[in-house]
């Protein structure tokens, strides 16, 4: 079976390599020119650090990340109102990791190139359209180089183009812009000594958009040197949370970036220091989408952000990425007819992401630290601990759920057969 995957982001790559090791045969179109080892970090939570290691990536994964072992969050003076422990330290067979999604990225694009062959991945088409019949689906790019139009022919064509996603505009053409809540995130790395104990990730403040969050992703050389650290700094422009938010991405200024870090005064990290180290700070919008309906029609189906862009409570819009890709190519592998293989993907994932995306609308995990800035201190009665255990249930990310159920790796005889 051939599949044609629009976007080689993290999503679209991890879905090549699930669906190669399901014995199809997909091809990745992106639009970018080149695919680099750019942007801050990201957190890969347990459950898809099982699908990757079960995609034979767990000791590339390991030689580029760091396991954080405990979340603190933390009032505005830096007094602890709530710690977890992660990954393996929770119980987990899996380690949680922290890593540079710049490394990551490049990480999945070897792996694809390696397994699939160098022109698995085709860089520099936009996508424009697609048309399908009952035998197969055909998408029509935008050769950025030539300026001429190409196609590739398929038998099933995935949308994970992100945000926005111009497959999902295309099944879609009446849903609109993104939306955001008022926050924007200033975001940057920067060398700094390790903080606490060198395996945390650490959340200070109270409501969005007025919270500071920095982890860890990478050891330092010496025990007492620096290694990179991430940091995410959320503020408001005073504009309403309905207001069109900026998507330029822009770059923050060292004025911009001295006077929003000012304020921060926290007993085990130099914000100040830490911001003015960075090489780079720029400025994203908070930004998701309604739930969809439905993400399979016919031959046509979405992953990732394309299907369920969230906003970044609990760190599981990329964790579920990984998950819908490994869901999908078993449906696929397991089904000999492509529209109902798509439409199981659909009805195994879908309920479950969509109730995520409301989740994190609703702060997800972070509503601990809401309350607890509202009670002025940590939350009585264990109240904390259910708000944690509530989460990681909707995200069928307990530690019983993660290390229990079946695996989504389909067995040799079925990846061997034709497809």
């Amino acid at each position: 079976m051939r599949v044609t995957v629009v976007g080689g982001g993290i999503a679209g790559l991890t879905c090549a390599l699930s669906l190669h090791a399901a014995g199809l045969r997909p091809r990745v179109c992106e639009a970018a020119r080149s695919i680099e080892a750019v942007g801050v970090g990201i957190n890969l939570l347990p459950h898809a650090v099982r699908e990757l290691a079960e995609l034979g990536l767990a000791d590339d994964l390991a030689a580029i990340a760091l396991p954080p072992q405990r979340l603190g969050y933390h009032d505005r003076a830096g007094r602890p109102v709530w710690e977890e422990p992660l990954g393996l330290a929770a119980g987990y067979h899996w380690p949680q990791f922290s890593v540079h999604r710049g490394r990551l990225h490049v990480l999945l694009l070897a792996a694809v190139r390696e397994r699939l062959g160098p022109d698995a991945v085709r860089t520099g088409l936009r996508f424009r359209r697609f048309e399908q019949t009952a035998h197969g689906v055909r998408a029509h790019f935008l050769d950025r180089s030539s300026g001429a139009p190409t196609a590739e022919d398929a038998d099933v064509l995935i949308g994970s183009d992100g945000i926005d996603s111009a497959v999902r505009a295309q099944l879609y053409p009446n849903e609109g812009p993104s939306h955001g809540n008022g926050v924007h995130m200033w975001r940057g790395v920067a060398r700094y000594p390790h903080i606490l104990d060198g395996r945390s990730i650490v959340v200070a403040g109270g409501t969005p958009g007025a919270k500071f969050v920095a982890y860890p992703i990478e050891d330092p050389a010496t025990p007492d040197g620096k290694a990179l650290m991430n940091w995410v700094l959320e503020i408001r422009h005073g504009r309403s949370a309905g207001a069109t938010p900026d998507r330029s991405h822009r770059r923050i200024t060292p004025a911009e970036a001295r006077a929003g870090a000012a304020d921060w005064r926290l007993p085990w990290i130099d914000v100040p220091t830490l911001v003015e180290h960075s090489s780079a700070v720029f400025e994203y919008p908070m930004l998701d989408r309604d739930p969809l309906p439905r993400w399979s029609f016919g031959r046509v189906a979405l992953l990732g952000d394309a299907a369920h862009p969230m906003f970044p409570m609990g760190m599981n819009g990329g964790s579920q990425s990984v998950v819908d890709a490994r869901v999908l190519a078993w449906c696929l592998a397991g089904e000999p007819d492509p529209v109902a293989a798509l439409r199981r993907y659909d009805e195994t994932r879908r309920p479950t992401v969509n109730a995520i995306v409301m989740a994190n609308r609703d702060l997800g995990p972070e509503e601990i630290i809401a309350r607890a800035a509202e009670h002025g201190g940590p939350l009585p009665g264990g109240e904390a601990e259910k708000i944690a255990r509530r989460y990681r249930q909707l995200t069928q990310a307990t530690v019983t759920q993660v290390n229990t159920h079946a695996s989504w790796t389909v067995p040799h005889d079925r990846a061997d057969a034709p497809h």
